[in-house]
């Protein structure tokens, strides 16, 4: 339904987005996944067709929509999508009922279509109750939901999300996140939803592109990002907790990590590497073995039915998850046992290496 050929976006000599492919099924909810300043508001933008691609082709159900290599694109009123802002952007002037109605009289439906269909997404997001009301007469949450329901009102084939619960208390976003998922399977639309919140991106995704500095990272479903991480960049970003990456350098015929010598035994090919390790894997004792690290204790937490300790030396911050805590207080020394072997390795430019 939905391809990404070779998008590139330039704002001068700055890339905002360099060389991005993917591809996703009829009815796919993609997330886009990364920190601020990654890229992907710049290419959600430019599938809305509010930016234009300096190289690359956007296709959408086998029709390219842009095209960067020979500079044009089809305008965004006639691409067959719906884009939800971040800031909700209701006329203030109109009603719920007059804001969701308003796409589909500037499309030209009868007013009997009109009246039918916006009485159905009200009912959709549960806010028939709110027709007559103006947006500052609803809270921010209804006033997501009225955002909703005005581009799901045109049946688009491509629905659009920029960052749309970052406005919501923590409680409110968790709602959300299950209505957004009801509408996904309710309207069967491909959705693109532009995020750096990763629990949002695994709970919600079908599929994920996570990006960082403009560049595409890995693509795939959820399982597979936490399962295989293609760079430590994702092995880093994706998880809760994330997982541990720890420099390891080469010393005679040994390796260390920080000071410590430690059995430990990378691909043949390299010298100082990046090994990584789940938090289910480490082990917190209250004393030192030849596998562990001293460290200072600087949080624990609960996390469902288990605890989450995390300590910090010399710049290197380890999170374990644990059945029983350790019985000492923040700022006091623990020992991080590593287990014999990583999950997997990485080269120091991030990229996998087994």
């Amino acid at each position: 339904m939905l391809e990404i050929k070779n998008i590139t976006k330039r704002f001068g000599t700055f890339e905002a987005v360099k060389d991005v492919s993917l591809a996703v099924p009829s009815g796919a909810f993609l997330v886009l996944l990364g920190p601020s300043g990654c890229g992907k508001t710049t290419l959600l933008r430019m599938l809305a067709g509010l930016e234009n691609p300096s190289a690359g082709q956007l296709v959408f159900d086998g029709q390219t929509v842009s095209d960067g290599d020979r500079n044009w694109s089809v305008d965004p009123a006639k691409r067959n999508s719906g884009l939800v802002f971040q800031s909700y952007a209701l006329w203030p002037h109109m009603s719920v009922r007059g804001n969701v109605e308003w796409p589909l009289k500037v499309g030209q439906m009868s007013r009997a279509e009109r009246d039918a269909r916006v009485a159905e997404v009200l009912e959709l997001l549960d806010i028939h109750q709110l027709a007559n009301r103006y947006p500052n007469e609803i809270s921010g949450g209804q006033q997501q939901r009225v955002a909703i329901a005005r581009t799901i009102a045109p049946r688009p084939g491509v629905l659009l999300f920029d960052e749309p619960l970052s406005n919501l208390d923590a409680k409110l976003r968790v709602e959300m996140r299950t209505e957004l998922m009801r509408l996904h399977r309710a309207t069967g639309a491909t959705t693109v939803y532009v995020t750096h919140d990763q629990i949002e991106a695994m709970t919600m995704a079908t599929h994920v592109a996570v990006m960082n500095h403009g560049r595409l990272q890995q693509f795939g479903t959820p399982n597979e990002l936490l399962d295989r991480p293609e760079t430590s960049f994702v092995a880093t970003f994706v998880g809760t907790p994330p997982n541990n990456m720890i420099p390891v350098v080469k010393n005679g015929s040994g390796y260390k990590i920080g000071a410590k010598h430690m059995p430990l035994h990378p691909p043949a090919e390299v010298q100082d590497c990046l090994a990584m390790f789940r938090a289910e894997a480490l082990h917190v004792r209250s004393e030192e073995s030849a596998t562990s690290l001293p460290m200072e204790l600087v949080e624990m937490s609960a996390i469902a039915g288990r605890t989450m300790v995390t300590a910090l030396a010399d710049g290197l911050r380890l999170t374990a998850i644990v059945d029983d805590p350790p019985q000492v207080r923040i700022g006091e020394t623990v020992h991080m046992e590593l287990p014999p072997e990583p999950a997997c390795w990485f080269g120091l430019d991030g990229a996998r290496l087994h």
